[in-house]
């Protein structure tokens, strides 16, 4: 039967306890089922199995109960408390009435894009390629209805810029952004921009982040906004979205409050538990026009998930890049998002339609099915949680007369007793109707659906990506260091390199296992041991200053491809005065290159700098094992400082600042093909405080490491980093 939202709650009887009261009714319920034998066949369980007080609509899943002979109590509490809490909230659905919010209803799968994706941006081209990426998108995994445009996190408080300057220097600033937005569109792909509320500490806008993004959105052509580690807005912000553009959505991470539901048109469902019978989703249930993105993103296996999402007529969060690391889907997730997705976006009105019985019963045990209903059809969802594939009758369910029935998932017709196979932890559908009510384009539709599923592989293997190295290209030998640069002998040594645990990974882009530590969120340091052996090389004896970066563009008129940022602290072309002796910034990896070639030197490895900095006692700071006060530029005057200021904190080999100052470029550039990295050395003037979730500031050990996301040189130069150089001897 179909719960129909006129359904209350009985209370129990004056002067019963209502557990006991409801476990009695539990009770005849059972016997009840067991006396309609061969409706269900799934094994009963004890009524002690589940418990008094089983039904609890506290969690973000109202869990059900394994007892099949429970499901029709539980589909009515469920309807119960839908209309008490509904009529208890004062609920108003108003929102999801207005036009404006109707493509809300199709948005089953929503990406999870780094903007700094080498699939979505060529930086040596400067521009982003949203064509190739939404290809590849539908090619694995049947396309996206959104995208969420990831900038800042783990890159911002490299330096003073904020979030909101984070999409000011992409490519094409924001005209560029909004012109990215209308590919999108035009694909009937919606974008979300990103919201930080812990970004407190850089620099200020002139306005609230509120008016700063409704400023934003309108700048960009957004369709929503993405509420980062945020539960949901406050009610403000509905009011200047509308005032910005009409139809534009709140999305946040955490799990939406029930009363925030009216004015919050999706929300993530992250890390939600559900039951091994499956069960509803609180949000969705309560208003079936919210939909849910369902993710887990440290997982590699997401048929959870895809379950959850298919029995709720709800949504997918894919996210392979997670913020630099990789963790992308196996083939046979990819598939079966492929085959859910045609699906719920044909029937989305019957996914977001109040005709829905969860829990029916079936032929097999541990396969579950969701029942919609709407227009002349029924159409079933179903889960084999078993690890076996099933065949064979799966519904008890009967056609009425005119009715035909088809099997979605392998687009074809189905026999009339409902049977289809179901790949172990797969998922299968069945629509039943008439052929008026299965519409005039549906040969078409059943065709695609048999010819995607022609392609599905069960493959479960993890899709690895390989991390490479970009090679180093040696200079010519020169028999000893030139002036202004220092001798470091060859060694063989073992070195102990720190990095702070964060979700961006480490010198892998997929997950490493380091003995050392378990958790990326901790935040804590841990070591990494590597055997280098070096050969004689030689090193700035500083970073290059202003002055000399400025003899290198008199010399050669160099100027960089894409300039946006490039020596931004200068004036008129020309060092700041009275900084020409401190260290340039402002210049990418590849201005720092431009500048060794024409030095005839390169960029050291972090091997070699880190060795240069610590000398063979492998001391903590180049001047010892103590932090002493005046051996650097500690951050207390706010800014750079001459590159010879503190020569009491020389290394050991002779090197000034190598600890403070400035973050210092390395030839440690790495990529996998999706994620461009490269490895900062020395720490920085910068102290900012506040989250944990900004890039690391202030000085660092001499052993200290910090992975930096490459995304294009606008981006990539930073009023923090500078750079010296190396060569070979002989």
């Amino acid at each position: 039967m179909l719960i129909s939202s006129d359904s209350h709650y009985m209370p129990p009887p004056p002067g019963q306890n209502e557990n006991r009261w409801l476990i009695s009714r539990r009770r005849l319920l059972q016997l009840a089922a067991a006396a309609a034998a061969g409706t269900v066949l799934q094994p009963l369980r004890s009524l002690a199995t589940e418990g008094p007080g089983w039904f609890s609509p506290e969690p973000e899943i109202i869990g059900a109960p394994s007892d099949p002979a429970l499901w029709p109590e539980y589909r009515r509490l469920l309807g119960a408390w839908r209309e008490d809490k509904r009529r208890e909230l004062g609920y108003s659905d108003a929102l999801y009435r207005r036009q404006d919010f109707a493509w809300v209803g199709r948005c089953f799968a929503c990406c999870f894009l780094m903007v700094c994706d080498e699939l979505f941006l060529d930086h040596r081209a400067g521009r982003f390629t949203p064509g190739r990426f939404l290809d590849q998108g539908e090619l694995e995994f049947g396309g996206y209805d959104a995208v969420v445009l990831w900038h800042a996190y783990p890159r911002v408080g490299l330096d003073e810029r904020n979030q909101f300057d984070f999409y000011r220097d992409l490519p094409g600033g924001l005209r560029g952004l909004r012109g990215l937005s209308r590919h999108f569109q035009r694909r009937g792909v919606r974008v979300f921009i990103d919201y930080n509320p812990w970004d407190t500490q850089t620099r200020r806008e002139t306005k609230g982040d509120l008016d700063a993004l409704a400023e934003l959105v309108q700048a960009v052509n957004a369709d929503g906004i993405f509420l980062d580690t945020l539960d949901r807005g406050v009610a403000e912000f509905r009011r200047k979205l509308d005032a910005a553009r009409p139809g534009v959505v709140l999305e946040g991470e955490g799990a939406l409050p029930l009363a925030n539901v009216h004015d919050h048109h999706l929300s993530w469902a992250q890390w939600f538990s559900d039951s091994a019978a499956p069960g509803v989703l609180r949000n969705k249930w309560f208003e079936r026009r919210h939909l849910q993105h369902q993710i887990k993103r440290w997982d590699s296996d997401h048929t959870g998930e895809l379950h959850t999402a298919w029995m709720n007529g709800s949504g997918m969060l894919v996210w392979e890049n997670v913020f630099g690391t990789w963790l992308g889907w196996c083939q046979r997730d990819r598939s079966l998002l492929r085959a859910m997705l045609p699906i719920q976006r044909r029937y989305a009105g019957l996914f977001c339609g109040e005709n829905w019985t969860p829990l029916v019963p079936t032929l097999k045990a541990e396969v579950f099915a969701s029942l919609w209903g709407g227009g002349g059809l029924r159409l079933w969802t179903l889960i084999n949680r078993s690890q076996a594939a099933v065949a064979g009758p799966l519904l008890p369910a009967r056609l009425e007369p005119g009715q035909t029935v088809f099997d979605l998932v392998a687009g074809k017709p189905a026999s009339p007793d409902f049977s289809t196979s179901i790949a172990a932890r797969g998922l299968g559908c069945f629509v039943a109707g008439a052929p008026a009510a299965l519409g005039a384009d549906f040969k078409r539709f059943l065709r695609a659906q048999a010819a995607a599923q022609a392609r599905a592989s069960w493959d479960t293997a993890y899709p690895q990506r390989q991390t490479q190295l970009l090679a180093v290209k040696p200079t010519q030998k020169r028999p000893l260091a030139p002036e202004g640069m220092v001798e470091v002998p060859a060694a063989e040594i073992n070195l102990v390199i720190d990095m702070r645990l964060r979700e961006c990974g480490y010198y892998e882009s997929v997950r490493e296992k380091n003995p050392d530590f378990q958790d990326v969120y901790t935040h804590k340091t841990a070591p990494f041991r590597r055997r280098v052996r070096l050969t004689r090389f030689a090193l700035d004896a500083t970073p290059v200053t202003n002055a000399q970066f400025a003899a290198f563009l008199r010399a050669t008129r160099w100027r960089p491809p894409h300039p946006a940022n490039f020596l931004k602290h200068w004036l008129n072309g020309s060092p700041p005065p009275g900084k020409e002796d401190h260290p340039v910034v402002y210049v990418d990896l590849d201005d720092a290159r431009a500048f060794a070639r024409w030095a005839g030197k390169r960029l050291p490895t972090e091997e070699e700098w880190q060795y240069a900095a610590q000398g063979p006692q492998a001391l903590k700071y180049p001047w010892g094992n103590e932090l002493l006060p005046d051996r650097c530029n500690d951050g207390r005057g706010g800014g750079t400082t001459p590159v010879k200021a503190f020569p009491e904190g020389r290394s050991p080999f002779g090197c000034y600042d190598l600890c403070g100052n400035v973050w210092q470029w390395t030839e440690s550039e790495r990529t996998d093909g999706r994620t461009r990295f490269a490895i900062l050395r020395g720490g920085c003037f910068y102290r900012r405080g506040g989250s944990l979730w900004y890039f690391d500031d202030g000085l660092h050990p001499a052993n200290f490491a910090a992975k930096m996301l490459l995304n294009w040189a606008g981006l990539d130069r930073c009023a923090t980093i500078g750079f010296r150089c190396a060569l070979d001897l002989a």
